[in-house]
């Protein structure tokens, strides 16, 4: 059985740099990858993170007001 995961889309690929930056200097789970097929996106990056994760990631997004188009679950 496949385990699920979260993915974190992005109006632009801009958006996902500045993700990937802030998540990383705050040590925080997750890696920016291509996106999925089974999504569609402006940007073709997503943040990918697993279910357990996703609330404390949202938050700590919300604080340093990163931007970001939706948050998927994948099967």
């Amino acid at each position: 059985m496949r385990e699920s995961r979260v993915v974190v889309t992005f109006h632009t690929t801009t958006e996902a740099m500045a993700w990937e930056r802030a998540c990383k200097q705050a040590g925080l789970p997750g890696r920016l990858i291509a996106m999925p097929v089974q999504i569609s996106a402006e940007c073709g990056l997503v943040w990918l993170i697993t279910p357990q994760d996703r609330e404390d990631l949202l938050g700590h997004a919300k604080r340093l007001r990163l931007g970001y188009k939706d948050v998927v679950e994948l099967e």
